[in-house]
């Protein structure tokens, strides 16, 4: 049986888990504060994270909806051909029909 390197020196490596609550929140009258500061240090804003938010009117509704199993293995099998999601098929095919 092979040793690990680690075994051979006699460390152990213990393996810890994080259950994630464990971060500090940062307020919102924080991330201003060190926004200005960044701002006033290097005479730029930093840079915006994440995804711009969408325009009310733009964004999709979630809903349920049942479809028969055929239309479904339809969708997913075009969407597998052009590399998009079913659900984009499907949107697709709907806005041609309301249009």
């Amino acid at each position: 049986m092979r040793v690990s390197q680690t075994e051979e020196k006699g460390s152990v490596m213990k393996k810890t888990k994080s259950k994630g609550n464990d971060w500090k929140k940062v307020s919102p009258e924080k991330t201003e504060m060190f926004r200005n500061a960044f701002e006033n240090t290097f005479g730029f804003s930093p840079p915006l994270r994440g995804r711009p938010a969408k325009n009310p009117d733009l964004k999709y509704k979630p809903i349920s909806i049942r479809l028969h199993p055929s239309v479904l293995d339809w969708a997913k099998r075009e969407a597998k051909k052009r590399g998009v999601g079913y659900q984009t098929i499907i949107n697709e095919v709907l806005m041609k029909a309301a249009a």
